[in-house]
């Protein structure tokens, strides 16, 4: 999965509604946190929180008498200062208090507050896709749910915190804090900071008291609660934990273990080893996100888990580990002072994936990750928003793909512009400058221009505080007399001025000419001595544009084989393989199964056509060794779904020895291939398989229930339309579940049709904020339209269980 939070995000960018003109700058700081003690405990029967807060404070600069904290949906049972009870009024969230006298900048008080936050009585919204942010979450608290671990865990961002601590809740604040804990003595906790102490009590229950001497938002504070298995590792003496269910002990290590090398990672690129006392990740059920990254208390989603078969393939939370670590320099250390801002925090956290890929993996890797993420927002429709956008009709809509994927290319482009050494000496002189502080994007201009000497008004005028992207026409006029050649650059919307490399190939050759385009037309001669085989546009693959360059087969063919970048060999091999009739061009797709990097390979194992006249024992025989002896399991199972086409009773052997292999993406490719040549064989294997493994092979399992036509396996591809259909990139996938959704609108079976109705009224209402229910109560209403269009004798019942799920998303 390429991290369901983001695939969302992508698809509700594209339903955003328009933005209401309200300018969000940053909070005024009238009082300045210092301190944060809580002592607090759970009423589990109400799903409620017990809490004692007392808060440390100090004018910000202006002398006051007053302070106002913010507190959603509290009971308040007393407020004191100074020992004596305080004159308060609470409402509409907030709590105001009437301090004893005028106090000055430099001078600390004290509030002392009992309280009891009720976070199901909370009505806002959250960021990061998160609909009715409660801050506080009980999980099964009456441990009703077989299937479900009790569990309590916290999400503050954007502004939830205040839910269950009242605090300034605003990423400009920042407190160190003491939280003392108790719980029923079965559960471990986790907190921010280090675990001080232990104590047992007398009713069955314990106290933990978790301390966190280094400032932090309080967004950014967490407790999480539950039965977890606690893997321990380390990093230069330092605790590094992961909590995970204890199903997933043995493979707590496979999923999280290169957090240790990560941290190494980013303390060295970054000059600014990790300052923080622990960091620990833990796992939760139910999450409303993808991942959070609380500072040293990393909160994941339980997809988070995966089994030793999906791990085999590819562990697809890497880069959100990455991620969210990377926060705990750029959004922990130094935060954004706004929601405005948040490219501050998003754009570098997103950017580090490619940094790691680049360290751990290589060139290709970070490439193809950064094509994925570009793309992200290319079709996010998003080329009316600023990066830093202080007009926005609500803070959450900041968490889209402009603050995370346009970011982050854009930070790429800046890294290319000013070069390696000059961006990340940038870095460090910013996360110093501001660390434990609060910054806005002029002080990241500030930090590069210090460094590089540069002026990048210029650079930030129109990427951060401008919108849209470079668009480009290209075309070409050659002069064989003269021996030069022409390029026109043409500019389409905003005009951009940026640095832009071309390369000319000759026969044996490659020359690299540099050039500024600062216009909505530019054209550069350059000289040749034999007619250019390719002219390469934006050779260096670092610009943050569309564009559109005419190239026939032969250039595309020339480039696969000389241009050295992912990009070259991706899109070359995209064009190529419409071609494939020409007998140069399916050779060229023939080589791309020996490329060095492995998606290229799978590229051309999921484009070939081995009914071509031209090398197919040839291909064939490549494509039976890559099955068989390709390192990466995801280029065996590609291969064998190639060889499946073949329906040739030969490779039985191969396709029943990939049913048991280890490899998840293995065991699916043989089990559809086999499918192709033994109906039953495959049949009995699917039905000696447990649930839990069919659920990680319901792609295949689908396909092949859906050949067999079989009604009674409806039940299970319902579970797995919504996501087949709308959060995987794979086209095939999509077109699989969209037949599977069209069989089940008419099927007169009542456990498919509310497994399907649940999974839309569950994700409608989970991400209201950003129209899903609009696209799940259309969806529904086809469903509606079916069931009256179909001659099911008990349809009537079927609609009503279809309306009722509709009540659930409309009200």
């Amino acid at each position: 999965m390429k991290n369901l939070l983001l695939t969302l995000i992508l698809l509700f960018s594209i339903l955003g509604t328009a933005q209401k003109k309200q300018y969000r700058g940053e909070r005024e700081k009238i009082n300045d946190l210092v301190h944060t003690k809580l002592k607090v405990d759970f009423n589990f029967e109400k799903s409620q929180m017990n809490g004692e807060a007392w808060i440390t404070l100090t004018p910000h600069f202006y002398a006051t008498n007053k302070l106002i904290l913010d507190a959603k949906a509290f009971k308040i049972h007393e407020i004191m200062l100074n020992k004596v009870k305080a004159s308060f009024n609470y409402s509409d969230n907030e709590l105001t208090i009437d301090l004893d006298r005028t106090y000055k900048k430099g001078e600390e008080y004290t509030i002392y507050i009992k309280y009891t936050a009720r976070p199901e009585e909370v009505k806002q919204k959250g960021s990061k896709v998160i609909t009715d942010a409660k801050g506080l979450y009980f999980i099964d608290p009456k441990d009703e749910d077989p299937n479900k671990p009790t569990q309590i865990w916290t999400q503050g961002e954007t502004e939830a915190s205040s839910c269950w601590f009242p605090t300034i809740d605003s990423p400009n604040q920042k407190t160190t804090h003491e939280i003392y804990m108790t719980v029923p003595s079965k559960f471990v906790t986790l907190s921010n900071g280090t675990l001080i102490s232990q104590t047992e009590n007398n009713n069955g229950t314990r106290t933990d008291y978790w301390k966190m001497d280094q400032k932090i938002a309080p967004y950014l504070f967490f407790m999480g609660v539950g039965e977890f298995s606690i893997v321990k590792d380390n990093w230069n003496g330092l605790d590094v934990n992961y909590y995970v269910e204890p199903e997933y002990e043995s493979v707590a290590k496979d999923i999280f273990g290169l957090t240790p090398e990560m941290m190494t990672f980013f303390s060295k690129i970054t000059g600014v080893p990790y300052v923080w006392d622990k960091y620990s990740q833990i796992v939760v059920r139910d999450y409303v996100s993808g991942a959070m990254e609380n500072t040293t208390a990393v909160v994941h989603g339980e997809n988070a888990q995966q089994k030793k078969g999906q791990l085999i393939d590819n562990n697809e939370w890497e880069e959100t580990i990455a991620h969210e670590l990377f926060h705990h320099w750029f959004g922990d250390l130094v935060t954004t002072e706004s929601w405005s801002n948040l490219t501050l925090n998003e754009s570098f956290a997103t950017y580090s994936v490619y940094l790691w890929y680049e360290y751990k993996y290589g060139k290709d890797k970070a490439n193809a990750h950064m094509f994925d993420d570009i793309k992200v927002y290319l079709e996010s429709q998003s080329d009316n928003k600023k990066l830093v956008r202080f007009y926005y009709k609500n803070k959450e809509d900041m968490f889209d793909p402009v603050s995370y994927h346009k970011g982050s290319a854009i930070l790429h482009m800046l890294r290319d512009y000013l070069g390696d050494e000059a961006f990340f000496e940038g870095l460090n002189y910013y996360l110093t400058k501001h660390k434990f502080g609060t910054a806005e994007a002029h002080d990241l201009r500030i930090a590069f221009e210090k460094i590089s000497g540069k002026d990048l008004n210029w650079f930030f005028n129109q990427w951060y505080f401008g919108n849209g992207h470079i668009k480009l026409s290209v075309t070409y006029d050659y002069n064989t007399i003269n021996g030069t050649v022409t390029v026109n650059i043409n500019q389409q919307g905003n005009i951009f001025k940026f640095p832009l490399t071309i390369d000319i190939y000759e026969q044996n050759r490659k020359l690299r000419h540099k050039v500024w385009v600062d216009s909505r037309q530019n054209s550069f001669t350059f000289p040749f001595n034999k007619l250019p085989k390719l002219i390469n546009i934006d050779a260096k693959h670092v610009l943050l544009a569309e564009i559109t360059d005419k190239k026939t087969l032969k250039n595309y063919i020339y480039q696969f084989n000389n241009a050295p970048h992912y990009l070259d060999r991706r899109l070359a091999i995209e064009e190529i393989a419409i071609h494939q009739d020409d007998k140069e061009a399916f050779s060229t797709l023939i080589k791309a199964l020996d490329d060095p990097y492995y998606e290229i390979r799978i590229l051309a194992l999921e484009n070939i056509d081995l009914f071509q006249k031209y090398y197919k024992k040839e291909a064939i025989a490549k494509i039976e060794k890559l099955a068989q002896f390709d390192k990466k399991t995801l280029v065996k199972a590609a291969a064998l779904r190639v060889l499946g086409k073949l329906i040739e009773p030969i490779y039985k052997p191969l396709f029943v020895r990939g049913m048991n292999s280890e490899s998840y993406a293995i065991t699916g490719s043989s089990l559809i291939s086999l499918y192709q040549i033994d109906k039953q064989t495959t049949l009995d294997k699917v039905n000696t398989l447990n649930d839990d493994i069919k659920e990680h092979l319901a792609d295949a399992i689908t396909n092949i229930y859906i050949n067999e036509k079989d009604k009674t396996k409806l039940p299970f591809i319902a579970n797995h339309v919504l996501k087949g259909m709308f959060l995987t990139k794979n086209k095939r996938t999509q077109q699989l579940y969209s037949e599977a959704f069209k069989w089940i609108s008419g099927s007169d079976n009542k456990q498919a049709i509310e497994n399907l109705t649940n999974d839309f009224v569950k994700l409608g209402l989970q991400y209201k904020k950003f129209s899903f229910d609009k696209m799940a109560i259309n969806m529904i209403n086809q469903l509606v339209y079916a069931q009256q269009q179909s001659d099911n004798t008990n349809k009537e019942e079927l609609i009503l269980v279809l309306k009722t799920g509709l009540a659930k998303l409309i009200e």
